[in-house]
């Protein structure tokens, strides 16, 4: 029996290099590492000025962890939705690690990036952040589509950055769960909410196939 056309290649390649390729993971993570290591620079940077406190990571506490879910985002990208919806076998696993993974790659990277200060905006705050944003950016693309997934989370911080008290007391400690400490119980709530549901809602659906990806 002769090899269909293509298939020493396939073998040669393997699935999971495939797969990968496919949905343009690479490239999406090499720029979360990029990310990341921009995260620790500049926190490290901050932490030498002479008037450093701990608020003055809060940008990098909010805004790494927004670039490293808009880059998680594009490596959503669905080439074949049609086929995966009419495989025999379910696709929801493959999506949730797909979508899982790198979040825990992304969480351990900005968890080592801004060491120090528990209490305040150090690891856990990068960590609930990333998860969360991850999480909206997830069910972003589930809705809009890959390459248009980080602009919910974007708008969302954009405007909390600008809009929320300092620090957030009232309603605010839970809108503005992204410009919270570390520790405090409700913007965890909120951030982990965010991730199950856009986990969720994208494990079910996949990615949204838009013109601009056909």
């Amino acid at each position: 029996m002769r090899p269909l056309p293509g298939e020493p290649a396939l073998r040669r390649t393997g699935p999971l290099r495939l797969y990968l390729r496919s949905r343009a993971l690479p490239g999406a993570l090499a720029a979360l590492v990029c990310t990341a290591a921009i995260g620790a620079c500049a926190a490290r940077w901050l932490e030498s000025l002479p008037d450093f406190d701990h608020t003055a990571r809060l940008p990098v506490v909010v805004f790494g962890p927004l670039l490293a879910a808009a880059a998680i985002g594009t490596g959503l990208y669905t080439p074949s939705d049609e086929l995966d919806r009419t495989a025999v076998r379910p696709w929801w696993p493959r999506r949730l690690v797909h979508l899982l993974a790198p979040t825990a790659l992304a969480a351990v990277l900005f968890a080592l990036a801004v060491p120090g200060h528990a209490e305040a905006f150090g690891p856990p705050a990068a960590v609930r952040n990333t998860l969360g944003l991850t999480g909206v950016t997830a069910g972003a693309a589930a809705l809009l589509g890959a390459r248009l997934s980080w602009l919910p989370p974007a708008f969302f911080v954009g405007t909390v950055y600008l809009a929320a008290p300092s620090p957030p007391e009232g309603a605010a400690r839970w809108w503005a769960w992204v410009m919270q400490p570390g520790p405090q119980t409700g913007a965890w709530t909120v951030a982990l909410g965010a991730l199950a549901a856009g986990s969720g809602l994208y494990a079910w659906r996949g990615a949204r196939r838009t013109t601009a990806e056909s």
